[in-house]
């Protein structure tokens, strides 16, 4: 059976999207709609803009969710999946090219979502960093005794966990989970502590601008990151896409689920591999490629 898989943020680099405007009109189409959404030359970031122009969370987001949309959609009537998921942002690609959320929509909640996370990181200051080679276990316990707001954010494949919350907290445990026996504790460079309590501000703002929009059942399941299961129904879909900003996003799990209900054959759709490599990490006799 065929999964589609979207990237979240950190997959954007200079120039994405570019090959893509010049060589299909049905994206030059996209993207310049796009422009008009949001406002402003969305595409001029993206294809002529510098690494730390991309890295802005309210120019991010929105790049990546297009880049990944509109590859899928130049795919045409090759495009049939059995199931879709997404990781942390890709959820909302995954639920545009499962037709419950328009393009429109997406992108319109998308910028929503960037700008009330970017917020939320000015409110509340705050970080994220990859472990490497410990436990699951270990790194959610370590957390939990760090007297910080310190949790962890992204279980992205057995061996690499990414933790979040304070300044302070991340500093604190990312020593002792060193001290315990982590290969690597890699600060990121984002603008906040993202899938924590710290991303309240942005949650509440998110649940307003989801609660405006209309959600249709997908055309095929959408395996969410706070439940791993795949959603069909419009009400669960919009309850966890809200949950998401200060849950864990479970992309170990909602893979390990997807090759469960019979996946074998993952296509990632938007720019980098960074979820091939996971998902290869989390089972290694799949399929998976990207969209050349």
């Amino acid at each position: 059976m065929k999964a589609f898989v979207f990237p979240g943020q950190g997959a954007q680099f200079p120039g994405m999207g570019k090959e893509l405007y010049e060589n299909s009109s049905l994206a030059r189409e996209r993207f310049e709609k796009a422009n008009k959404i949001l406002g402003f030359r969305i595409t001029d970031i993206m294809f002529e803009g510098s690494d730390e122009d991309l890295r802005q969370t309210k120019v991010t987001q929105p790049a990546i969710f297009l880049h990944s949309v509109i590859l899928a959609e130049t795919l045409g009537e090759q495009f049939q999946p059995d199931m879709v998921a997404g990781h942390s942002l890709g959820e909302f690609s995954a639920l545009v090219t499962a037709r419950s959320l328009s393009f429109e929509d997406g992108l319109q909640l998308v910028y929503q979502r960037a700008s009330a996370m970017q917020k939320a990181g000015e409110i509340n200051p705050g970080t994220m960093a990859a472990i490497l080679n410990l436990p699951d276990e270990t790194v959610e316990k370590i957390c939990a005794e760090i007297n910080e707001i310190v949790v962890p954010a992204n279980y992205n494949c057995p061996g690499q966990i990414v933790i979040s919350g304070s300044l302070k907290g991340v500093d604190a445990a990312c020593e002792q989970l060193l001290a315990a026996g982590a290969k690597r504790a890699l600060k990121l460079k984002v603008g906040g502590a993202f899938h924590s309590p710290l991303m309240e501000p942005a949650k509440e703002e998110l649940e307003k601008a989801i609660d405006s929009v209309s959600f249709q059942t997908p055309d095929f399941p959408v395996y969410q990151n706070v439940s791993t299961q795949g959603e069909t129904n419009p009400e669960r879909i919009k309850n966890n896409l809200i949950a998401q900003l200060t849950a864990p996003v479970k992309w170990t799990q909602s893979v390990q689920n997807m090759i469960a209900a019979g996946a074998d054959d993952f296509t990632e759709s938007g720019p980098g591999n960074v979820l091939q490599g996971l998902i290869k990490k989390i089972d290694s006799t799949v399929q998976t490629r990207g969209i050349s």
